[in-house]
């Protein structure tokens, strides 16, 4: 195999030498199609098989030792196909009582006063190690000292995988993307010998060396790429200023049958600080659930059409679309001409919409990913608005914003985010936060219960719906589970309520119906059709229903707290008190500890932020698509302080200049096309 540049010429793994069809075909499942796939296929753990001082070992534990053999091996067969291997080894002045079970083929490696080491169990009390490996001539074989272990399958075993990278790694030439100042600066090795170092380190010291390198180059390439967007959105020459029509925007405020709480009217303020400003606007608006996100995008809309610019709104769900749509109709009434655009919009309706739409008859839009199809084309949109944002994948929120060349871009979420993700998801944006809830609203009362108080809790629920009001059941799985036995399922539980209830008071909710099937349930749900909706997670982003006050989530410690957090905001959405009742009987610490959190506080940001710490950025949205970048071996909450140094020296490279001459242009082609394996979809 010639020297190769990995970056710009990564080559089909076939022509590495002896690397045969079905060995290809296991590497292309573990999504090794290049060179360069290869060698950033980094091992999951690693084996340490330092020798180790029996005198200062702790019983039991993982030892790996090496000694001389002083007994011939003997083997006893006992069962079927079972066996056990003794032999004797003085270790330290130690003598050692050696034992494998079946594996009667290493006697015959086994020559007496040979020096060989062995890995296992060490038992203290008895002088005996258990053992699972042997090693022959050890000390020859230094890279084995602390030993790569990779995700395989069938088909392919860990020392050819690692014979293959370690060959490749010899026939590649590995670019720098760090400078030598940048490099100097913080004590970082090569990209080289840092991957070098990530397959095969001698030890843990530069097996840490090696990933603090690693992490840091992701990072400051990942924040490299957020600042250059950054640049791009404010720079941009298509962008204008919208000249919104003060004095109606502040009319139209001035007749909502509600006042606007001071974040609403801050985050307000700075929206229309980026209309003003000849910039594209790239914002991102959170708020916890309830706290009035809707009608800030409201404002925003109505300012863009006393400018002359339409509007588009785009949501994840059919049922939420037409919620936005006729609440929006009612609160604009003929100020505002709004229409919605889902899949259910078809034939004549749908051309004579888009025919609307395109001659801008239409103010604003509402719809799901039916509005980046390509033959919706707007008049003159001035502002995408997008609920929910982190369902969405980048492509998605990319196709709609460029139905318009000037677009201003407003992202919404109800799921509060931690500060340290907002950075990283959305380093490019600009954030507007609401932490208030509109006057009025009383706080949802949480309690936690075991499942031996499932009575009392139906009893609570009862109570409630003899009030007139109506409820939610929430349950994690769809249907029964060997490996879950003991998690309640939704068409169980359903089927139970039914039989405590009159069936027809109870409906039934999961991800695996259809559209229209769920749509037919939200429906009747909310024009209170039936009293108690049992549901999955599916429910988490749906229509507002009012007189829901009761919530129970069933086996509750099976989800997260900002899952937990966003179910419960399903209820407390009107004047009268709700409840949120988590039965759960949590076996762990964990489990425990997520109860207690949520029944002390209803403050999303502040339980995101300890969702975050207790789960990691992994599980944290629920979703791939959250646009949360897919590093290999950076972790965003490990690794903060370090994001933050990444982040600063990413914007002093930008905002320096210097970037953008020639030296970088290699770098920033790479950072836009290539961004070290990282998946933004």
């Amino acid at each position: 195999m010639s020297k190769v540049n990995l970056i710009d010429n990564p080559f089909p793994l076939s022509q590495i030498k002896g690397l045969g069809p079905k060995r290809l075909s296991v590497l292309n499942e573990l999504n090794i199609h290049t060179v360069e796939d290869l060698i950033l296929y980094f091992p999951i753990r690693y084996e340490d098989n330092t020798i180790v001082n029996l005198n200062e070992a702790e019983d039991q534990a993982t030892v790996t030792v090496e000694g001389e053999v002083y007994s011939t091996p003997t083997v006893a067969f006992f069962g079927r196909n079972k066996s056990k291997l003794t032999v004797h080894l003085m270790v330290n002045q130690i003598a050692v009582k050696c034992i494998f079970f079946n594996q009667p083929y290493l006697k015959k490696k086994i020559t007496l006063h040979d020096t060989v080491t062995i890995k296992g169990k060490w038992n203290r009390s008895k002088q005996e190690i258990n053992g699972n490996r042997m090693f022959f001539n050890k000390q020859s074989s230094e890279e084995e000292q602390y030993e790569p272990v990779y995700r395989i399958k069938e088909g392919i075993k860990q020392k050819p995988l690692r014979d293959m990278i370690r060959s490749t790694l010899n026939h590649v030439t590995i670019h720098e993307w760090l400078s030598d100042e940048l490099r100097n600066k913080y004590k970082l090795e090569s990209l080289s010998n840092t991957i070098n170092a990530l397959h095969f380190a001698p030890d843990k010291t530069s097996l840490l060396h090696a990933r603090r390198t690693y992490a840091f180059t992701e990072l400051f390439m990942f924040e490299l790429r957020m600042q250059w967007l950054n640049r791009l959105e404010k720079t941009s020459d298509e962008a204008i200023e919208v000249a919104y029509d003060l004095p109606l925007v502040k009319q139209f405020i001035s007749e909502l049958p509600f006042e606007l709480t001071d974040a609403q009217k801050q985050s307000v303020n700075e929206i229309f600080r980026d209309l003003k400003a000849p910039i594209r606007m790239h914002r991102l608006l959170q708020g916890d659930v309830g706290s009035g996100k809707t009608i800030v995008a409201a404002i925003c809309m109505y300012a863009l059409k006393t400018a002359g610019y339409q509007s588009a709104l785009m949501v994840p769900t059919e049922i939420l679309a037409e919620q936005h749509a006729e609440s929006l109709s009612e609160l604009f009434g003929d100020r505002m001409n709004i229409a919605l655009l889902t899949g259910s919009v078809k034939g004549k309706r749908r051309k004579l919409l888009l025919e609307q739409l395109h001659k801008n008859e239409i103010d604003c839009v509402v719809g799901t990913h039916a509005l980046i199809q390509d033959d919706v084309q707007f008049d003159n949109v001035g502002l995408v608005i997008t609920d929910e944002q982190h369902r969405f994948g980048v492509n998605q929120r990319q196709l709609l914003r460029e139905k318009g060349a000037m677009t201003n871009v407003l992202f919404m979420t109800a799921t509060p985010i931690p500060r340290t993700l907002a950075i990283s998801v959305f380093g490019e944006m600009d954030v507007s936060s609401i932490k208030q809830l509109p006057k009025g609203r009383k706080q949802i009362i949480t309690t936690w219960s075991k499942h031996e108080a499932y009575e009392q809790v139906l009893n609570q629920m009862t109570t409630e719906l003899k009030k007139g009001r109506q409820a939610y059941v929430i349950c994690p799985l769809i249907e029964s589970s060997e490996h879950l036995e003991e998690v309640q399922n939704v068409v169980a539980l359903y089927e139970s309520l039914q039989a405590y209830y009159e069936p027809d008071r109870v409906g039934l909710l999961h991800g695996k119906m259809s559209s229209e099937e769920k749509d037919d349930v939200m429906h009747r749900f909310s024009n209170h059709d039936i009293d108690i909706l049992v549901s999955t997670t599916v429910v988490e982003v749906g229509v507002n229903v009012p007189n829901a006050t009761f919530m129970m989530i069933y086996d509750a410690d099976r989800f997260g707290l900002s899952t937990l957090h966003q179910l419960r905001g399903r209820v407390g959405r009107s004047e009268h008190q709700s409840y949120c009742v988590l039965l759960a009987s949590p076996k762990t610490e964990t489990g425990i500890e997520r109860m207690n959190i949520m029944t002390q506080t209803t403050d999303g940001f502040e339980l995101s932020e300890r969702d975050l710490e207790m789960r990691g950025p992994g599980d944290f949205f629920g979703v791939k698509q959250s646009g949360l970048p897919d590093f290999l071996v950076a972790n965003i909450v490990e690794d903060y302080k370090m994001l933050e140094v990444a982040r600063d020296e990413a914007a002093e490279l930008i905002q320096s200049g210097e970037f953008f001459n020639d030296q970088y242009n290699r770098l920033r082609t790479f950072i836009e096309t290539h961004l070290l394996h990282m998946n933004f979809d």
